[in-house]
């Protein structure tokens, strides 16, 4: 189940690739992929390890990336979550022009992620990939 879980995360995050790069603009200095993927969880108190439960869309609708300036001050972007079927788990895929971000979520009750907030620095027609568990706080 877990291989099965992970393949349709890699596949979500190719297919979202693809259709944000086919689907924008020519890119000028925005030469920069930042993908990844995202779960959420646990949706549930006394939720078992091994449980999937499903997950309503508007869990992955309430929750997105933030990308600040290198400052952490100045927000560059936001960058929605997409969820793949039902489950606790999606992707995301971002453009960015080249340069030095703070990365993190908008903190929803006790959401936390274990990698973020975190600072990149990216270079031209480069490809980044940070995966984000976002932990509820619900136990």
């Amino acid at each position: 189940m877990k291989k099965w879980r992970r393949m349709l995360v890699v596949v979500g995050v190719l297919v979202g690739s693809l259709l944000a790069l086919s689907c924008q603009q020519p890119l000028g200095p925005e030469t920069v992929l930042l993908q990844g993927a995202v779960t959420i969880g646990p949706i549930s108190p006394v939720e078992k390890p091994g449980e999937c439960p499903p997950v309503s869309p508007e869990v992955f609708a309430a929750r997105k990336l933030l990308i600040y300036d290198e400052s952490g001050r100045y927000l560059v972007r936001e960058v929605y979550f997409t969820q793949i079927g039902n489950g606790a788990t999606g992707y995301y895929t971002a453009q960015l022009a080249p340069g030095t971000y703070t990365m993190d979520i908008n903190h929803m009750g006790m959401d936390t992620a274990d990698n973020l907030p975190q600072k990149i620095t990216v270079a031209a027609d480069e490809t980044i990939t940070i995966d984000v568990h976002i932990d509820t706080g619900i136990r």
